[in-house]
C-alpha cells in the first residue's frame, strides 16, 4: 500500500506547468495539463541531459499522448507511463499523485 506526501496546494500548480517537489529525498516533476483535468508527476531527473530539468518542460500532446519535452534536448517523455518517445529503452519513474481537499499527494 502506497503512502502520500502532502506536496502543496493545488491553487500552486498553474495550468499546463510543472512545478518540483522533494519528496522523500526524490526531486518529482508535478504537471497540471488542462486538457486532462488530472495530475501527473515523474522523477524530474532527466536521464538523457543527465539533469534534474522536467519539471521545466514544454507539456505536449505528441501522437495522443500527454508528454513533457525536455527543457536539454528536447526528448518527449510520457506523463502516464515515463516512457521516452524517441528511445524505447530511456524511462523516468511515474509516481501515483491525488488531490485531497485542495491538497497535492503524491505516493511514495
Amino acid at each position: 500500500m502506497s503512502n502520500f506526501i502532502d506536496v502543496c496546494a493545488l491553487d500552486d500548480i498553474n495550468l499546463d506547468t510543472g512545478v518540483c517537489a522533494l519528496v522523500n529525498n526524490e526531486q518529482v516533476a508535478i504537471f497540471r495539463p488542462a486538457a486532462s483535468g488530472t495530475l501527473f508527476a515523474i522523477n524530474n531527473y532527466d536521464p538523457i541531459g543527465k539533469a534534474n530539468v522536467l519539471s521545466r518542460g514544454l507539456i505536449s500532446d505528441v501522437k495522443g499522448h500527454l508528454t513533457v519535452a525536455s527543457p536539454l534536448y528536447k526528448q518527449h517523455y510520457r506523463l502516464d507511463n515515463g516512457e521516452c518517445l524517441e528511445d524505447e529503452n530511456v524511462r523516468v519513474t511515474t509516481y501515483q499523485t491525488k488531490v485531497e481537499n485542495n491538497r497535492v499527494l503524491v505516493a511514495v
